[in-house]
């Protein structure tokens, strides 16, 4: 689940980007102005029917942008509901392995024969 949601962030990122983009391409309202000041290159770079083009690609790009956002909101909600978390559970605690007890080594009963000294 959460590699889809990785998946659908990165195209919801994708079409924010196009969707400024295109925003930022559009002739405003009242170009009179712009116009006579060599801003008319937009009719010349994507023809005379940008006008429309544009607004239908702006259009479809924040109706995806929308469907997007609202699918990756109910997708988080669908995780964080049926996530199991990992760290939610108190971690267990194994007891160290009682260690065997060291017996000191066996003293010999009677002492070991000594060597005349010559």
């Amino acid at each position: 689940m959460s590699l889809l949601i990785g998946i659908f962030t990165a195209i919801l990122i994708f079409v924010s980007i196009v969707l400024v983009f295109l925003v930022l391409m559009q002739k405003a309202k009242s170009d009179a102005g712009v116009a006579a000041m060599g801003g008319g290159g937009m009719e010349s770079a994507f023809g005379a029917e940008a006008g429309n083009v544009l607004s239908g690609l702006t259009i479809k790009a924040a109706v995806t942008f929308f469907v997007l956002t609202f699918g990756l909101y109910l997708a988080h909600i669908y995780q964080a509901k049926h996530h199991v978390a990992v760290d939610s559970k108190l971690p267990t605690v194994v007891a160290p392995a009682a260690l065997p007890a060291v017996t000191p080594a066996a003293q010999p009963l009677t002492p070991p024969p000594s060597v005349p000294a010559k």
